[in-house]
């Protein structure tokens, strides 16, 4: 049994959830997401609003990029559900809250949450203490990334089927990773069933990242480092898509975080914009 601070969620994993929860607390209407179910299951206490990283000023832009790359991948997801699409899996699922959250879109699919066992087996207690419990449909696969463990195999042994399309999602995920490392998780994904497809999340290079934006990138980056998880990883739009290429997907396309403010945020008279240095990679078997 791993010990009690293996079994609660990375820093990551934390800020991420309550920076979804305090948009819908600061931000005003229309919420581009509204969840504060992760904040229940972090359970971080009454001051959590007091936290440097949770200043709703500052860090305004991260919260934006934050919600926004949740909205996107629930409209993918219930865009390919309603394709006919019935896999869902998450890898590096983290407090991710689809499943709770969506339930009438979620209970159509079968969805797979990849973690490290000590973190999900923390999640899993959580989501039966607050009564959500873990339905059928949903399926908690603990993966030793830090031992090399095979992610497919374990998958497989859930019940994933690889000989029908899927949709598999990574975000938040590759920079901490080694190119090596995320090529050959690509390389494993671009495999899978016709009709599969991937949304994965990257990080800019500092000099591609708006000028006003690059203080919180350095900030990000030095946040992670001191917490032990430093970014290790950063592309540009065409590196990725050629790594995409390179591994075998049939079409591949980037969605930037223009892209993105511009469907969520347009018409929003707050000023609330996604900061701009993280961008998605979409590809299709």
């Amino acid at each position: 049994m791993a010990d009690e601070q293996t079994q609660t969620p990375d820093n990551t994993a934390v800020r991420t959830a309550l920076w979804r929860a305090m948009h819908l607390q600061v931000d005003p209407p229309p919420h581009v997401v509204e969840d504060e179910i992760g904040l229940h299951l972090a359970g971080p206490g009454d001051d959590w609003r007091d936290r440097p990283d949770m200043d709703p000023r500052a860090t305004s832009g991260f919260r934006a990029a934050i919600v926004a790359r949740a909205r996107f991948i629930e409209d993918l997801i219930a865009e390919q559900a309603d394709r006919g699409v019935t896999q869902y899996v998450i890898l590096g699922a983290g407090l991710d809250t689809f499943a709770e959250r969506k339930p009438e879109l979620a209970s159509r699919l079968r969805i797979f949450e990849v973690d490290q066992p000590g973190p999900q087996a923390w999640k899993r207690h959580r989501l039966v203490e607050l009564g959500y419990g873990i339905p059928d449909w949903l399926r908690l696969v603990p993966v030793d990334f830090e031992a090399n463990a095979s992610w497919a195999e374990q998958l497989a042994a859930a019940g994933f089927d690889s000989g029908r399309p899927a949709v598999i999602v990574s975000t938040g995920v590759t920079m901490y990773l080694t190119k090596d490392a995320t090529a050959a998780t690509l390389c494993q994904i671009a495999g899978l069933a016709p009709g599969s497809t991937l949304a994965m999340t990257f990080l800019l290079p500092t000099e591609l990242v708006d000028v006003a934006d690059r203080p919180g990138l350095r900030a990000s980056e030095e946040g992670a480092r001191q917490s032990g998880t430093p970014f290790i990883s950063f592309y540009t739009p065409q590196e990725m898509l050629a790594l995409a290429k390179e591994a075998g997907f049939k079409d591949v396309r980037h969605v930037s975080g223009v892209l993105l403010a511009e469907r969520y945020f347009a018409d929003r008279t707050d000023g609330l914009r996604p900061s701009s240095g993280e961008n998605l990679l979409i590809a299709t078997t």
